[in-house]
């Protein structure tokens, strides 16, 4: 008897580390239906945290352009950022798609040495960087969710005038998980909240991912790819907060927050409000975080309760703006009452919520705190810019308004050419009239030669 329980015992522990180990293979062997790395300028493939990027060669078209590789390249610096494609006229990549849904489409830049860059791009109908320059000496990706259900993502750059000219590093365009974005958000607005409808379908530029109490988590660690920064920079303090970090297993649940949604990493720590004392503390814990006035935002807020030491104990209210945005908050009834389970909200914010160009979020206790325990959590923060009433994330400019202003290099060196071409005409017409004339009438008798005689004198005084 004692062997069958050892035999059961023994089974159980490896169905149970299977289990762990099918759930983790399957959540990190996220593979994209349509995955299009592309390294710009380069005549090779590159790889770049175990990815395959492959040339632009075929992917592009454009009337004018060369490729440009850093001199000075950083040890570090990952193989896209080594090569550019420059762009002296406008060019356009097309991708095909399989997938019918959002797709997350990344822009790679990292400028060399020059300044005259300046450019425009739009991604299928949207407006997403005007008059960019990538001015920064950091690389930079810019990060868009656009619904396509047109099988194609097109991706087109302007040089903004004739002396400038545009460039890119790298592109991605994945198709996104299923649950990555949900449909319905809750709007804050100063009297209350209400339900908002059609984020599925709406373009958003991502603007901050945050990994609160957390370091930087790269694309190394995360099944999507993405950065997510620490949250030092925005946190503007409370006396009553600290950092908490859990060394044990995140709980993903079926139907709940996946690893797609948010990494380990990010769960794994937080900040809390944690009761002293046996007194409930009346402070919250407060991000700012500044933004461009004129859009409305997705504010992404994750939970995940690594702190409690037992459930159902952990109630607080959310703030965005200083505005209840949802009220004695419990984790335990969200994630069906596991610890360690991770959660998420989303919240929008109108645009004259953004206004004053700054977003921010507050944590703090709800009339429900209980004392000797913790009375408040965030693990992770994401806004995303929303695209404007002309399709924009970059001023009040539509797409149909880039393409009309921008320079032409190719009509207006086939106009100039018209031009030359017409005034060599021009000089070729008057060189044979000319010649005309003198073969016509060079050889024609003086007036007075022709005059006829005439005898009488009176006529001949008169000559």
């Amino acid at each position: 008897m004692a062997i069958l329980y050892r035999t059961i015992a023994v089974f159980t522990t490896i169905s149970l580390l299977l289990s762990t180990f099918l759930t983790v293979s399957v959540a990190t062997s996220f593979s994209p239906t349509d995955n299009y790395l592309v390294d710009c300028g380069s005549v090779v493939d590159s790889t770049v945290n175990n990815r395959h990027f492959t040339s632009d060669r075929n992917l592009f078209s454009s009337e004018g352009s060369i490729t440009l590789k850093s001199v000075d390249q950083a040890p570090n610096l990952p193989q896209i950022y080594k090569t550019a494609r420059i762009f002296t006229e406008k060019a356009k990549y097309e991708f095909n798609i399989v997938e019918k849904g959002i797709h997350m489409v990344r822009l790679h830049f990292h400028r060399f040495n020059f300044t005259d860059a300046e450019f425009h791009v739009t991604v299928n109908d949207y407006g997403v960087l005007r008059n960019f320059t990538g001015d920064d000496d950091e690389s930079r990706v810019r990060e868009f969710l656009i619904w396509v259900d047109l099988g194609k993502v097109v991706i087109r750059f302007f040089p903004s005038r004739e002396s400038k000219f545009a460039f890119v590093n790298g592109i991605e365009v994945i198709s996104a998980p299923k649950d990555l974005i949900e449909d319905d958000a809750t709007s804050v607005l100063t009297n209350g909240t209400e339900r908002f409808s059609g984020l599925v379908k709406q373009a958003m530029e991502v603007v901050y991912r945050i990994n609160v109490g957390g370091k930087k988590v790269t694309p190394f660690n995360d099944t999507l790819w993405r950065n997510w920064i620490p949250d030092d920079e925005y946190f503007k303090g409370s006396d009553g907060s600290e950092k908490v970090y859990f060394l044990g297993r995140i709980k993903y649940r079926r139907g709940g927050a996946s690893r797609e949604v948010g990494p380990d990493n990010v769960y794994n720590t937080a900040r809390v409000v944690r009761s002293e004392n046996g007194v409930v503390p009346r402070v919250n814990m407060t991000w700012e975080f500044p933004v461009s006035d004129g859009y409305k935002y997705l504010i992404r807020l994750h939970f995940c309760d690594i702190a409690s030491v037992s459930i159902g104990m952990l109630y607080f209210n959310v703030y965005v703006n200083g505005n209840l945005a949802y009220e004695d908050l419990d984790i335990a009834d969200a994630t069906d009452y596991v610890l360690a389970s991770p959660y998420y909200i989303d919240f929008v914010v109108d645009d004259e919520f953004s206004s004053l160009g700054l977003i921010s979020v507050s944590i703090g206790p709800s009339s429900k705190s209980v004392e000797h325990a913790v009375d408040g959590i965030l693990n992770g923060v994401e806004i995303m810019k929303m695209n404007n009433t002309l399709g924009s994330f970059d001023g009040f400019v539509s797409t149909e308004m880039i393409l009309s202003r921008c320079p032409n290099r190719r009509y207006v060196s086939l106009f100039m050419s018209m031009v030359a071409f017409m005034c060599i005409l021009m000089s070729v017409w008057i060189v044979i009239q000319r010649r005309k004339a003198k073969k016509g009438f060079g050889w024609l008798r003086l007036s007075s030669d022709n005059v006829p005689e005439d005898n009488n004198p009176k006529t001949a005084n008169r000559v």
